[in-house]
Protein backbone atom coordinates (compact mmCIF):
# COMPACT_ATOMS: atom_id res chain seq x y z
CA UNK A 1 0.00 0.00 0.00
CA UNK A 2 1.49 3.31 -0.83
CA UNK A 3 1.92 6.36 1.67
CA UNK A 4 -1.13 8.39 0.22
CA UNK A 5 -2.98 5.04 0.51
CA UNK A 6 -2.50 4.47 4.06
CA UNK A 7 -2.91 8.04 5.39
CA UNK A 8 -5.99 7.73 3.59
CA UNK A 9 -7.30 4.56 5.28
CA UNK A 10 -6.14 5.92 8.52
CA UNK A 11 -8.38 9.05 8.33
CA UNK A 12 -11.05 7.18 7.57
CA UNK A 13 -10.67 4.88 10.39
CA UNK A 14 -10.57 8.14 12.23
CA UNK A 15 -14.41 8.93 10.87
CA UNK A 16 -15.74 5.76 11.59
CA UNK A 17 -14.49 6.21 15.48
CA UNK A 18 -16.14 10.01 15.29
CA UNK A 19 -19.74 8.03 14.59
CA UNK A 20 -20.11 7.40 18.50
CA UNK A 21 -20.05 10.87 19.20
CA UNK A 22 -22.28 12.07 16.72
CA UNK A 23 -24.87 10.08 17.83
CA UNK A 24 -24.26 11.25 20.91
CA UNK A 25 -24.62 14.47 20.31
CA UNK A 26 -28.26 13.63 18.32
CA UNK A 27 -29.40 12.25 22.16
CA UNK A 28 -28.17 15.31 23.86
CA UNK A 29 -30.20 17.64 21.17
CA UNK A 30 -33.11 15.73 21.48
CA UNK A 31 -33.17 15.09 25.49
CA UNK A 32 -32.59 18.75 25.55
CA UNK A 33 -35.65 19.59 23.35
CA UNK A 34 -37.62 16.98 25.93
CA UNK A 35 -36.86 18.77 28.64
CA UNK A 36 -37.48 22.34 27.59
CA UNK A 37 -41.10 21.33 27.14
CA UNK A 38 -41.17 17.83 29.88
CA UNK A 39 -43.44 20.05 32.52
CA UNK A 40 -46.37 20.92 29.86
CA UNK A 41 -45.88 17.31 28.72
CA UNK A 42 -46.66 15.96 32.18
CA UNK A 43 -49.59 18.34 32.39
CA UNK A 44 -50.87 16.97 30.18
CA UNK A 45 -50.64 13.50 30.85
CA UNK A 46 -51.73 14.57 34.92
CA UNK A 47 -54.48 16.47 35.54
CA UNK A 48 -54.21 16.95 38.96
CA UNK A 49 -51.08 19.43 37.57
CA UNK A 50 -53.71 21.73 35.79
CA UNK A 51 -55.28 25.31 36.89
CA UNK A 52 -58.81 24.59 36.40
CA UNK A 53 -60.87 27.11 36.83
CA UNK A 54 -64.63 26.19 38.82
CA UNK A 55 -66.33 28.92 36.43
CA UNK A 56 -65.49 31.20 33.70
CA UNK A 57 -65.57 34.25 36.31
CA UNK A 58 -63.81 32.53 39.40
CA UNK A 59 -60.78 34.45 40.79
CA UNK A 60 -57.75 33.16 41.72
CA UNK A 61 -56.72 33.11 44.96
CA UNK A 62 -54.10 35.17 46.67
CA UNK A 63 -51.69 33.08 48.76
CA UNK A 64 -53.01 34.43 51.76
CA UNK A 65 -56.09 32.99 50.94
CA UNK A 66 -54.67 29.53 49.74
CA UNK A 67 -52.34 28.98 53.04
CA UNK A 68 -55.76 29.61 54.97
CA UNK A 69 -56.95 26.73 52.85
CA UNK A 70 -54.82 24.67 53.33
CA UNK A 71 -54.14 25.54 57.04
CA UNK A 72 -58.22 24.71 57.67
CA UNK A 73 -58.53 21.63 55.28
CA UNK A 74 -54.81 19.95 56.32
CA UNK A 75 -54.08 21.42 60.13
CA UNK A 76 -51.66 18.62 60.15
CA UNK A 77 -49.30 19.96 57.37
CA UNK A 78 -47.11 22.58 57.77
CA UNK A 79 -46.57 25.11 54.79
CA UNK A 80 -42.66 25.77 53.73
CA UNK A 81 -43.48 26.96 50.19
CA UNK A 82 -46.05 28.54 47.95
CA UNK A 83 -44.50 28.50 44.39
CA UNK A 84 -46.79 30.09 41.18
CA UNK A 85 -44.88 27.86 37.92
CA UNK A 86 -44.22 29.64 35.13
CA UNK A 87 -47.72 29.58 33.57
CA UNK A 88 -51.06 30.41 34.75
CA UNK A 89 -52.57 26.98 33.12
CA UNK A 90 -50.59 25.51 36.23
CA UNK A 91 -51.59 24.35 39.61
CA UNK A 92 -50.12 26.53 42.41
CA UNK A 93 -47.22 24.08 44.16
CA UNK A 94 -46.83 23.66 47.81
CA UNK A 95 -43.96 22.41 49.71
CA UNK A 96 -45.77 21.04 52.53
CA UNK A 97 -43.96 19.04 55.48
CA UNK A 98 -46.29 16.07 56.44
CA UNK A 99 -46.56 13.86 60.04
CA UNK A 100 -43.55 12.52 60.32
CA UNK A 101 -40.89 14.41 58.72
CA UNK A 102 -42.43 13.71 55.15
CA UNK A 103 -42.08 16.18 52.53
CA UNK A 104 -43.66 16.64 49.56
CA UNK A 105 -44.94 19.08 47.17
CA UNK A 106 -48.89 19.08 46.55
CA UNK A 107 -50.45 20.79 43.52
CA UNK A 108 -53.09 23.72 44.97
CA UNK A 109 -55.80 24.49 42.93
CA UNK A 110 -55.07 28.14 42.76
CA UNK A 111 -59.22 29.00 42.35
CA UNK A 112 -60.07 26.50 45.43
CA UNK A 113 -57.55 25.70 47.26
CA UNK A 114 -57.80 22.37 47.40
CA UNK A 115 -54.86 19.58 47.20
CA UNK A 116 -55.12 17.93 43.80
CA UNK A 117 -52.38 15.58 43.87
CA UNK A 118 -48.86 14.85 45.29
CA UNK A 119 -45.70 15.28 42.91
CA UNK A 120 -42.87 12.47 42.36
CA UNK A 121 -40.03 12.45 44.22
CA UNK A 122 -38.64 11.73 40.80
CA UNK A 123 -41.12 12.41 37.64
CA UNK A 124 -40.71 12.76 33.78
CA UNK A 125 -39.45 16.44 34.24
CA UNK A 126 -36.56 15.47 36.57
CA UNK A 127 -35.74 12.34 34.72
CA UNK A 128 -35.02 14.05 31.12
CA UNK A 129 -33.16 17.06 32.78
CA UNK A 130 -31.01 14.30 34.46
CA UNK A 131 -30.62 12.85 31.12
CA UNK A 132 -29.93 15.46 29.20
CA UNK A 133 -27.57 17.20 32.22
CA UNK A 134 -25.73 14.49 33.14
CA UNK A 135 -26.70 11.50 31.81
CA UNK A 136 -27.77 10.47 34.81
CA UNK A 137 -24.32 9.81 36.07
CA UNK A 138 -24.64 10.66 40.12
CA UNK A 139 -21.90 12.96 41.44
CA UNK A 140 -19.50 11.67 43.71
CA UNK A 141 -17.21 14.69 44.98
CA UNK A 142 -18.45 17.93 42.72
CA UNK A 143 -20.24 17.70 39.70
CA UNK A 144 -20.82 14.04 37.48
CA UNK A 145 -18.06 13.60 35.01
CA UNK A 146 -21.53 13.10 33.20
CA UNK A 147 -22.11 16.54 33.81
CA UNK A 148 -18.65 17.58 32.02
CA UNK A 149 -19.22 15.45 28.87
CA UNK A 150 -22.17 17.22 28.09
CA UNK A 151 -20.95 20.71 28.81
CA UNK A 152 -18.11 20.27 27.10
CA UNK A 153 -20.14 19.70 23.76
CA UNK A 154 -20.83 23.19 23.88
CA UNK A 155 -17.10 24.12 22.05
CA UNK A 156 -17.51 21.39 18.84
CA UNK A 157 -21.13 23.06 18.59
CA UNK A 158 -19.57 26.46 18.44
CA UNK A 159 -17.28 25.63 16.28
CA UNK A 160 -19.37 23.69 14.04
CA UNK A 161 -21.66 27.16 13.69
CA UNK A 162 -18.28 29.36 12.92
CA UNK A 163 -16.71 26.50 10.59
CA UNK A 164 -20.27 26.22 8.76
CA UNK A 165 -20.81 29.62 8.40
CA UNK A 166 -16.82 30.33 6.66
CA UNK A 167 -17.60 27.17 4.54
CA UNK A 168 -21.15 28.25 3.39
CA UNK A 169 -20.43 31.38 0.89
CA UNK A 170 -23.01 33.97 1.15
CA UNK A 171 -25.22 32.02 3.06
CA UNK A 172 -27.42 35.13 4.22
CA UNK A 173 -28.77 34.42 1.25
CA UNK A 174 -30.75 31.47 2.24
CA UNK A 175 -32.62 34.02 4.11
CA UNK A 176 -34.36 35.11 1.20
CA UNK A 177 -34.36 32.32 -1.38
CA UNK A 178 -35.02 28.93 0.69
CA UNK A 179 -33.96 26.12 -1.50
CA UNK A 180 -35.22 22.69 -0.10
CA UNK A 181 -35.10 20.02 -3.17
CA UNK A 182 -37.48 17.03 -2.37
CA UNK A 183 -37.34 15.31 -5.60
CA UNK A 184 -33.16 15.07 -6.26
CA UNK A 185 -32.28 12.14 -4.44
CA UNK A 186 -31.52 11.80 -0.55
CA UNK A 187 -27.92 13.32 -0.10
CA UNK A 188 -29.63 16.77 -1.74
CA UNK A 189 -33.03 16.37 0.09
CA UNK A 190 -30.60 16.32 3.23
CA UNK A 191 -27.68 18.81 2.64
CA UNK A 192 -30.82 21.27 1.51
CA UNK A 193 -32.31 20.45 5.06
CA UNK A 194 -29.17 20.44 6.89
CA UNK A 195 -27.95 24.32 5.35
CA UNK A 196 -31.59 26.10 5.43
CA UNK A 197 -31.97 24.30 9.20
CA UNK A 198 -28.40 26.02 9.95
CA UNK A 199 -29.13 29.38 8.59
CA UNK A 200 -32.44 29.73 10.80
CA UNK A 201 -30.90 28.53 13.42
CA UNK A 202 -27.65 30.55 13.92
CA UNK A 203 -28.57 32.26 16.98
CA UNK A 204 -30.16 29.62 19.21
CA UNK A 205 -27.18 27.66 17.88
CA UNK A 206 -24.60 30.23 19.47
CA UNK A 207 -27.21 30.71 22.50
CA UNK A 208 -27.16 27.07 22.76
CA UNK A 209 -23.53 26.34 22.48
CA UNK A 210 -22.52 29.43 24.74
CA UNK A 211 -24.93 28.92 27.42
CA UNK A 212 -23.59 25.15 27.21
CA UNK A 213 -20.16 26.36 27.23
CA UNK A 214 -20.56 28.23 30.21
CA UNK A 215 -22.05 24.86 32.32
CA UNK A 216 -18.71 23.36 32.00
CA UNK A 217 -16.78 26.89 33.07
CA UNK A 218 -19.07 26.98 35.94
CA UNK A 219 -18.48 23.01 36.70
CA UNK A 220 -14.86 23.43 36.91
CA UNK A 221 -14.99 27.25 38.85
CA UNK A 222 -17.57 25.08 41.47
CA UNK A 223 -15.52 22.04 41.65
CA UNK A 224 -12.07 24.16 41.87
CA UNK A 225 -14.51 26.54 45.21
CA UNK A 226 -13.73 29.67 43.04
CA UNK A 227 -16.88 31.98 43.19
CA UNK A 228 -17.61 34.93 41.43
CA UNK A 229 -21.15 35.53 42.83
CA UNK A 230 -21.04 38.35 45.67
CA UNK A 231 -24.37 36.57 47.14
CA UNK A 232 -24.77 34.11 50.10
CA UNK A 233 -27.86 32.06 50.18
CA UNK A 234 -27.60 31.13 53.25
CA UNK A 235 -30.72 31.66 55.85
CA UNK A 236 -31.05 34.62 57.20
CA UNK A 237 -31.30 34.98 61.26
CA UNK A 238 -32.83 37.73 62.83
CA UNK A 239 -31.21 38.97 66.30
CA UNK A 240 -33.61 37.67 69.15
CA UNK A 241 -34.39 40.87 70.59
CA UNK A 242 -35.83 42.13 67.16
CA UNK A 243 -38.54 39.83 67.93
CA UNK A 244 -41.70 41.13 69.59
CA UNK A 245 -43.16 38.75 72.37
CA UNK A 246 -46.78 38.68 73.70
CA UNK A 247 -47.62 38.80 77.12
CA UNK A 248 -47.38 34.89 77.43
CA UNK A 249 -44.01 35.24 76.25
CA UNK A 250 -44.91 33.88 72.45
CA UNK A 251 -44.10 35.72 69.12
CA UNK A 252 -47.28 37.32 67.52
CA UNK A 253 -48.92 36.33 64.89
CA UNK A 254 -46.80 36.66 61.40
CA UNK A 255 -47.79 39.24 59.38
CA UNK A 256 -50.00 37.94 55.97
CA UNK A 257 -48.78 36.57 53.02
CA UNK A 258 -50.70 39.43 51.46
CA UNK A 259 -49.08 42.12 53.23
CA UNK A 260 -45.90 40.79 52.36
CA UNK A 261 -46.54 40.67 48.76
CA UNK A 262 -47.38 44.47 49.13
CA UNK A 263 -44.21 44.93 51.09
CA UNK A 264 -41.86 43.11 48.44
CA UNK A 265 -43.96 44.93 45.56
CA UNK A 266 -43.26 48.53 47.34
CA UNK A 267 -39.24 47.81 46.81
CA UNK A 268 -39.46 46.13 43.14
CA UNK A 269 -42.23 47.81 41.60
CA UNK A 270 -42.55 45.48 38.92
CA UNK A 271 -42.52 42.33 40.75
CA UNK A 272 -44.71 39.52 39.73
CA UNK A 273 -44.39 37.48 42.34
CA UNK A 274 -44.03 33.41 41.83
CA UNK A 275 -42.84 32.33 45.31
CA UNK A 276 -43.15 32.71 48.79
CA UNK A 277 -40.67 31.12 51.48
CA UNK A 278 -41.47 31.10 54.71
CA UNK A 279 -39.92 31.12 57.88
CA UNK A 280 -37.60 28.39 58.48
CA UNK A 281 -37.65 28.58 62.59
CA UNK A 282 -38.97 31.72 65.01
CA UNK A 283 -35.91 33.52 63.84
CA UNK A 284 -36.33 33.15 60.42
CA UNK A 285 -37.55 35.66 57.37
CA UNK A 286 -40.71 35.62 54.89
CA UNK A 287 -38.66 35.61 51.54
CA UNK A 288 -41.09 36.42 48.89
CA UNK A 289 -39.04 36.78 45.26
CA UNK A 290 -40.49 36.63 41.33
CA UNK A 291 -39.31 38.64 38.32
CA UNK A 292 -39.98 42.00 37.06
CA UNK A 293 -39.26 43.45 34.01
CA UNK A 294 -35.95 41.42 33.02
CA UNK A 295 -37.61 37.78 33.22
CA UNK A 296 -34.22 35.89 33.05
CA UNK A 297 -33.22 36.59 36.66
CA UNK A 298 -35.27 36.67 39.86
CA UNK A 299 -35.39 38.94 42.95
CA UNK A 300 -35.74 38.10 46.13
CA UNK A 301 -36.71 40.25 49.09
CA UNK A 302 -36.48 39.15 53.03
CA UNK A 303 -39.25 40.55 55.20
CA UNK A 304 -38.89 40.41 59.02
CA UNK A 305 -41.93 37.78 59.36
CA UNK A 306 -43.41 40.07 62.76
CA UNK A 307 -42.77 43.65 61.82
CA UNK A 308 -42.78 43.50 57.90
CA UNK A 309 -39.38 45.90 57.51
CA UNK A 310 -37.31 44.28 55.28
CA UNK A 311 -34.35 42.41 56.56
CA UNK A 312 -32.02 41.66 53.22
CA UNK A 313 -32.93 41.65 49.45
CA UNK A 314 -30.99 40.82 45.80
CA UNK A 315 -32.39 42.83 43.18
CA UNK A 316 -30.78 43.59 39.83
CA UNK A 317 -28.90 46.08 40.86
CA UNK A 318 -26.98 44.54 43.55
CA UNK A 319 -25.60 42.41 40.66
CA UNK A 320 -22.36 43.16 39.05
CA UNK A 321 -22.18 43.34 35.10
CA UNK A 322 -20.42 39.63 35.16
CA UNK A 323 -22.99 38.20 37.97
CA UNK A 324 -26.27 39.79 35.35
CA UNK A 325 -24.33 37.84 32.74
CA UNK A 326 -23.85 34.33 33.74
CA UNK A 327 -27.20 34.46 36.13
CA UNK A 328 -29.00 34.81 32.30
CA UNK A 329 -27.07 31.51 30.82
CA UNK A 330 -29.39 28.95 32.20
CA UNK A 331 -32.57 30.76 31.66
CA UNK A 332 -31.22 31.51 27.81
CA UNK A 333 -30.28 27.56 27.49
CA UNK A 334 -33.46 26.16 28.94
CA UNK A 335 -36.03 28.78 27.68
CA UNK A 336 -38.11 29.17 31.09
CA UNK A 337 -38.31 32.83 31.24
CA UNK A 338 -41.25 33.99 29.39
CA UNK A 339 -44.35 31.26 29.66
CA UNK A 340 -45.55 28.53 27.00
CA UNK A 341 -44.68 30.42 23.71
CA UNK A 342 -41.37 30.95 24.24
CA UNK A 343 -40.64 27.34 25.69
CA UNK A 344 -42.81 26.65 22.27
CA UNK A 345 -40.05 28.39 20.45
CA UNK A 346 -37.00 26.78 21.95
CA UNK A 347 -38.88 23.09 21.74
CA UNK A 348 -39.00 24.16 17.69
CA UNK A 349 -36.19 25.43 17.37
CA UNK A 350 -34.08 22.48 19.56
CA UNK A 351 -36.00 19.81 17.28
CA UNK A 352 -34.76 22.06 14.10
CA UNK A 353 -31.28 21.40 15.50
CA UNK A 354 -32.14 17.97 16.52
CA UNK A 355 -32.91 17.05 12.59
CA UNK A 356 -29.88 19.59 11.34
CA UNK A 357 -27.25 16.85 13.52
CA UNK A 358 -29.15 13.99 12.30
CA UNK A 359 -28.78 15.28 8.71
CA UNK A 360 -25.28 16.03 8.73
CA UNK A 361 -24.71 12.57 10.52
CA UNK A 362 -26.48 10.64 7.53
CA UNK A 363 -23.91 13.20 4.89
CA UNK A 364 -21.28 12.41 6.74
CA UNK A 365 -21.91 8.45 7.05
CA UNK A 366 -23.06 8.12 3.69
CA UNK A 367 -19.88 9.95 1.98
CA UNK A 368 -17.99 8.28 4.72
CA UNK A 369 -19.11 4.89 3.62
CA UNK A 370 -18.34 5.62 0.11
CA UNK A 371 -14.89 7.07 0.39
CA UNK A 372 -14.53 3.80 2.01
CA UNK A 373 -15.65 1.73 -0.43
CA UNK A 374 -13.19 3.51 -2.88
CA UNK A 375 -10.27 3.41 -0.28
CA UNK A 376 -10.72 -0.32 -0.29
CA UNK A 377 -11.29 -1.15 -4.04
CA UNK A 378 -8.23 1.06 -4.41
CA UNK A 379 -6.09 -1.01 -1.61
CA UNK A 380 -7.39 -4.25 -3.61
CA UNK A 381 -6.55 -2.79 -6.78
CA UNK A 382 -2.56 -1.85 -5.71
CA UNK A 383 -2.06 -4.63 -4.06
CA UNK A 384 -2.87 -6.71 -7.45
CA UNK A 385 -0.35 -4.69 -9.16
CA UNK A 386 2.33 -5.87 -6.71
CA UNK A 387 1.90 -9.12 -6.94
CA UNK A 388 4.44 -10.97 -9.32
CA UNK A 389 3.35 -11.91 -12.81
CA UNK A 390 3.81 -16.19 -13.20
CA UNK A 391 5.65 -15.89 -16.01
CA UNK A 392 7.49 -18.76 -18.17
CA UNK A 393 10.76 -16.88 -16.97
CA UNK A 394 9.76 -16.16 -13.33
CA UNK A 395 9.09 -20.05 -13.09
CA UNK A 396 12.73 -21.20 -14.76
Amino acid sequence: MSKKSRSKLWFLVHSWLALPIWFFVLIVCVTGTLAVVSKEIMWLAYPEMRATAPSEDARRLSFEEIKDHLAQKHPEAIIAALYQPDGDYFALNATISLPGGRTSMAYVNPYSGEIQGFAPSFDFRRFTRALHGWWLIPATNGHSWGWYLVSFLGLPLLGSLVTGLVVYKRFWKGFFNPVLRLRHGARIFWGDLHRLSGIWSIWFIATISITGTWFLVQALLEDNQVSISSYSPATLVMAHNSVPLTADGEPPPMISLDRAVAIAREKIPSLDTSNIIMPSNTYGTLQVGGRSWYPLIPQLVDIHPYTGEIAASRLLSDRTGVELLTESMRPLHTGDFGGFWIKAIWAFFGLVLSLMVLSGLLIWTKRTALATAAALKREAREERKSRPVNTVENIL
